[in-house]
């Protein structure tokens, strides 16, 4: 399997990196962090205006074509900043889901506005009893005149809380945990019927509690049958999670090791210490496992649905694992000062944890992997 990335992939990195370098210092981030909406919607036109949110779309709306490899490299670009604009939320989850299942024009209306930075999204997948299982879904649709109007609950929605539209998983058919009778929407978040609580998370992104009672909605796709879409839309928004932590746990080993040259002890810099050395060297090792497992998973999407879920559990399982390691060893090495917010390794250190919250934890895909452990990755 080739991992060299395609000059049209090295030209979208460079893009990335750019802008994150020179247009996503610390502080502008803090700013944007700090303002009502808790993020920039100028660096969201930036976005758009460089083709970023249309990577993987089709060229006839003003896409790129990309992939999983594709929106790797992005993520990881975003990474570096701690980006905090809704490209997860809006691009990668909600917009691939309209791509499979949307109309000719439902796309033509939906994914333009995406691309042109006019549509921000969020997805309403998950609910408080399903914890991280995208098929326990008791929110419930039923039709209505011409539509269809939604009743139910959905937890932890990443921007639910900004976004224009919901795409909300809600069950026209079966049991609260049966993986057929699922169906996708588009709901207006102004409608009557919807109520959203909207909060900040510990990694400083934002996200809601939203409730729905009969709030009018229009269906993407057939009818009870989002569910191979959906799990599609998550496979490639775990690809983006993990690229985006192997791109933050890369800043964090850089200024831990700027840190430790820098911070005098007894005389010397504290990373003449052979004992630190040894722990920084750890951390780099698992930085280069989790980007390896993450370049792997960015490359299998396309593989059977087994071998594909089972080197998705295992990059997330990874991403868990060697991310909580390097977010504690950065933290320590910076002693107090890795506790401050005003050091920016303590923000690189929430978003890295968080992001083992995200679409499953390490004890969810550890139990994902088990149960995949006879998966014949030969017959890929």
């Amino acid at each position: 399997m080739d991992f060299k990335l395609s000059d049209e992939q090295r030209m979208l990195e460079e893009t990335v990196g750019r802008l994150v370098r020179d247009g996503y210092p610390f502080d502008v981030r803090e700013k944007a962090r700090t303002s009502e909406l808790g993020y920039s919607t100028e660096m969201w036109q930036q976005f758009a205006e460089l083709g970023l949110l249309g990577v993987p779309f089709s060229e006839d709306f003003g896409g790129f074509n990309g992939g999983g490899p594709e929106l790797m490299v992005v993520a990881e670009g975003f990474g570096r900043g701690l980006v905090l604009e809704p490209y997860l939320a809006t691009v990668v989850l909600s917009g691939t889901l309209i791509n499979a299942l949307g109309s000719d024009s439902q796309k033509e209306a939906l994914i333009s506005a995406i691309v042109g930075g006019e549509l921000r999204l969020a997805l309403a997948a998950y609910e408080p009893e399903g914890r991280y299982d995208h098929t326990h879904v008791a929110t419930t649709a039923e039709k209505s005149g011409d539509g269809y109007v939604i009743s139910g609950s959905k937890a932890v929605v990443l921007h639910g809380d900004s976004a224009d539209k919901l795409v909300v998983i809600a069950r026209t058919a079966g049991n609260a945990n049966d993986r057929n009778g699922l169906s996708a929407f588009v709901v207006d978040a102004a409608a009557e019927g919807v109520s959203r609580r909207g909060y900040e998370t510990i990694d400083g992104l934002h996200a809601a509690e939203i409730s729905l009672n009969k709030a009018p909605a229009e269906l993407l796709g057939e009818e009870g049958n989002a569910i191979d879409a959906l799990e599609k839309s998550l496979a490639l928004g775990i690809v983006a999670l993990c690229a985006e932590a192997t791109g933050a746990m890369e800043v964090a080993c850089d200024h831990t090791l700027n840190y430790i040259k820098e911070r005098q002890q007894f005389g010397v810099p504290i990373g003449k210490f052979q004992a630190l050395q040894h722990r920084m060297v750890e951390m780099r090792m698992e930085l280069e496992k989790a980007r390896s497992m993450t370049i792997l998973a960015a490359c299998s999407l396309e593989l059977s649905a087994p071998v594909c879920a089972k080197r998705l559990a295992a990059a997330k399982a990874i991403i868990g694992k060697s991310g909580r390691k390097v977010a504690e060893e950065a933290i320590q090495l910076h002693g107090g000062m890795g506790m401050m917010e005003e050091t920016a390794v303590s923000h690189y250190a929430k978003r890295i944890v968080m992001i083992d919250h995200q679409l499953g934890d390490l004890g969810y895909h550890m139990q994902q992997l088990e149960n995949l452990l006879d998966v014949d990755e030969d017959a890929a």
